[in-house]
């Protein structure tokens, strides 16, 4: 059974409303009440509205490459507490827990794999791994996949879906915003391409680093993406912020991302942008 079709795997940090044992499921956005299998057949987007819920980082896996050609790298790495940190629970417990609920060593996976038939580097972030955050375990990570991108000449392709830096890792989570920027510099150098998908939310440190520095940036329909809260922007500057500020609407319409993919489109979208960058 494929990763899609597994129930855990399929939707990832969002808590479906099912009525009637899972039989029906009601939309968060429209309200329409829907059989549930119509939306795992529509990969998780509302039939009615196309309202895009969040998709599991092995579900995407899955519906973006080839199939069997993923091969999974640095799948042992975990995280530890260096800072000893401690706030209403110890962080080691809730890594522990985190891991234990997620069936995840962290919140990032990596790897190798084809895409109609051309050899790629693809991570993707793991939403219900405390809420994608990211640590030094996940910027180990993606400077690593960026690094085997550029020895191999082999296009990047990093899917985002996170709050931000790992607070709990203190410093340490927000180096990784520049090492995993300095890794993607060594990619550019390499002359290989690196192409960023904006999921929702991309947020935080995530957003501030290498997430909006693709060479081409494709985001879902809707996704939040940006670095401060909104709340935090409008107490800060004491103004109200246009509608729809955040989203990957706004932000293709102010020059910040290139491409708004639908979710079925977005395989498509990927293939197409690659044959432009290395022919």
């Amino acid at each position: 059974m494929g990763w899609f079709q597994k129930t855990r795997a399929a939707v990832d940090g969002t808590e479906k409303k099912t009525i009637g044992a899972g039989v029906f499921r009601r939309c968060d956005d429209c309200g329409a009440t829907l059989l549930a299998e119509e939306f795992t057949a529509n990969l998780e987007v509302c039939p009615k509205c196309n309202f895009h819920y969040r998709l599991s980082g092995e579900a995407w896996l899955e519906m973006l490459l080839d199939p069997g050609s993923f091969v999974e790298h640095d799948k042992d790495l975990s995280p530890i507490d260096p800072l000893g940190f401690k706030d209403s629970k110890r962080y080691r417990d809730r890594i522990k827990a985190s891991q234990k609920s997620s069936g995840l060593k962290d919140a990032f996976m990596s790897g190798a794999g084809t895409m109609e038939g051309k050899p790629i580097q693809i991570g993707t972030f793991l939403f219900r791994f405390m809420g994608g955050s990211m640590g030094s375990v996940v910027g180990e990570k993606i400077t690593r996949m960026f690094e085997r991108g550029a020895s191999m000449k082999q296009p990047v392709i990093l899917l985002s879906s996170s709050g931000g830096a790992r607070m709990q890792e203190g410093v340490l989570s927000l180096m990784q915003m520049a090492k995993t920027v300095a890794a993607l510099g060594r990619l550019r150098d390499a002359g290989a391409p690196f192409v960023s998908v904006l999921l929702d939310p991309t947020t935080g440190g995530v957003a501030a680093s290498f997430a909006l520095l693709g060479d081409v940036n494709i985001a879902e329909p809707r996704a939040l993406i940006g670095f401060a809260g909104a709340r935090v922007i409008e107490q800060t500057i004491r103004q109200k912020l246009p509608e729809g500020f955040q989203r990957a609407e706004f932000l293709l319409d102010h020059g910040m991302i290139d491409i708004i993919a639908e979710r079925r489109e977005m395989r498509a979208t990927i293939a197409r942008v690659l044959a432009h960058l290395i022919g």
